[in-house]
């Protein structure tokens, strides 16, 4: 049977509908999709697919289990490397990862390994009745420090090993990112839920509105008996630009942004947290936080929406998946500028005006690009008198974050680098005796399954210590 060209197109909601609702937009292949997919993979004997996967997910294994159509079998094979696959198929790069060394794209287009992730694991969630089973204890405690994508990937393999593990979150839901960071539209909350359900049915208990650092430190979850600890608290300080005018109401760093509207829903008509109803809002950055930020203003009303990003189409790192949907709904690129000032209102005569300090536009910079920087993109110059304003009410920063300082302020002997990121070894191992640390904590932002990655390998430096000490 001749081998089809191109990988099978994800249905998804229509643009003009999606734009104005916060139902999930790609709708996921149908079984009959799902099956012509998994006949596009080769079963390669070296495995490519499996190196480019932070969590070596057995690809070739699970697709071979999918063309017979034992999807339960299939999700089995990927539940051994990976703690979250419903949420993997959804929002992990799968383009420059496992799918990038895919044999197949060197001739056509690579096997639509996400999309088929997705898939089985939707089918086990709609499926499968039968609990996890809870393994037999091994007597050891470990406590995680975070309920992100590193955490509850660190919780999930230690808890299948026998260890009485303990997950204390900061925030009243479990998920970290992927409940206050990735909206609704491209990663359900209750898919997320499911999957630390999960994780609580083999043992692990979750402890929320408990911030290590101010609530406990990890000194006293030493002194209460927890004999390792893993820090997987993510990278929540948002960055700024440091222009004139950040200051005023209207300019949102992208983590509120999105956490008000994630987690404190306020996109309900009478919502507790206010944030911008209508206007015009600009969104600093070419990320894929950028992207969320602009897609979430859209629906919450917003009557033009604009992506600022100083350099060119080419050098966006947004997933092109996310650019090509945000174009598609109406997002309006403004590329090769920059920001250099917020204006706003004043009336210093009637501090009690409640247009006073509010958002009147965005002052920007035209640009050109340069010679390369050290990364080997090249570097965005400012054209000399092509100032002009952006006429906006709502300006979001989606420039990137930088890892929580609050534990390393607080425990001793913690080291960390020039950025804030917990220095760790190649064991996940920290400075600390017994503490180790993954994900965002100590790369800065980062990817999901990087994350992920960085928990199974902490996970396994955490048992070996614990079983040789």
């Amino acid at each position: 049977m001749a081998i089809e060209p191109k990988k099978h197109e994800m249905p998804s909601q229509e643009p003009q509908v999606r734009a104005h609702n916060f139902n999930e937009v790609a709708l996921g292949y149908t079984q009959e999709i799902a099956l012509a997919e998994a006949q596009r993979c080769l079963n390669c004997k070296n495995r490519p697919c499996v190196q480019g996967c932070p969590v070596n997910i057995a690809i070739p294994d699970f697709i071979a289990k999918m063309k017979t159509g034992d999807f339960e079998g299939a999700y089995q094979v990927i539940s051994q490397s990976s703690a979250l696959p419903a949420v993997c198929g959804r929002v992990c790069p799968q383009e420059s990862q496992c799918e990038s060394k895919c044999t197949l794209g060197i001739k056509f287009e690579p096997v639509g390994i996400g999309r088929l992730e997705r898939f089985v694991a939707d089918w086990h969630n709609a499926h499968s009745t039968e609990a996890p089973v809870k393994p037999a204890p091994n007597g050891h405690k470990v406590a995680i420090v975070g309920a992100g994508p590193s955490g509850l990937t660190c919780a999930g393999d230690l808890a299948r090993k026998g260890y009485q593990v303990s997950i204390f979150e900061a925030l009243h839901t479990a998920g970290g990112v992927l409940v206050y960071g990735i909206p609704e539209f491209r990663l359900p909350k209750a898919i997320v839920a499911k999957e630390v359900e999960g994780l609580k049915a083999l043992g692990v208990d979750v402890e929320t509105n408990v911030v290590i650092g101010k609530t406990l430190t990890i000194d006293e979850l030493f002194e209460d008996g927890y004999e390792a600890v893993f820090v997987g608290s993510g990278a929540g300080l948002p960055n700024f630009m440091n222009i004139p005018g950040e200051a005023y109401k209207g300019v949102y760093s992208a983590n509120e942004f999105l956490t008000r509207s994630n987690l404190m829903k306020a996109y309900k008509d009478d919502p507790v947290t206010p944030i911008m109803k209508g206007g015009k809002v600009a969104v600093v950055g070419g990320g894929n936080v950028a992207m969320d930020a602009a897609r979430t203003a859209l629906r919450l009303g917003a009557e033009h929406v604009y992506i600022v990003y100083r350099r060119s189409m080419e050098e966006l790192p947004a997933r092109k998946e996310e650019v090509e949907h945000a174009i598609e709904e109406g997002i309006d690129f403004h590329l090769l500028q920059n920001p250099v000032e917020v204006l706003g209102y004043n009336n210093p005569d009637d501090p009690r005006d409640p247009k006073n300090g509010f958002v009147t536009g965005l002052k920007c910079i035209k640009m050109e690009l340069g010679e390369p920087d050290a990364k080997g993109r090249r570097r965005p110059v400012p054209i000399e008198g092509s100032e002009f304003v952006l006429d906006v009410d709502t300006v979001v920063i989606a420039i990137g974050t930088s890892p929580n300082p609050l534990i390393k302020s607080t425990t001793k002997g913690l080291e960390v680098n020039a950025h804030g990121g917990i220095i760790v070894n190649e064991a996940g191992l920290t400075s600390r005796e017994g503490v180790y640390a993954g994900g965002d904590a100590v790369t800065g932002a980062a990817t999901v399954i990087s994350a992920m990655g960085a928990g199974k390998l902490a996970a396994k430096g955490i048992d070996e210590y614990l079983m040789h000490k």
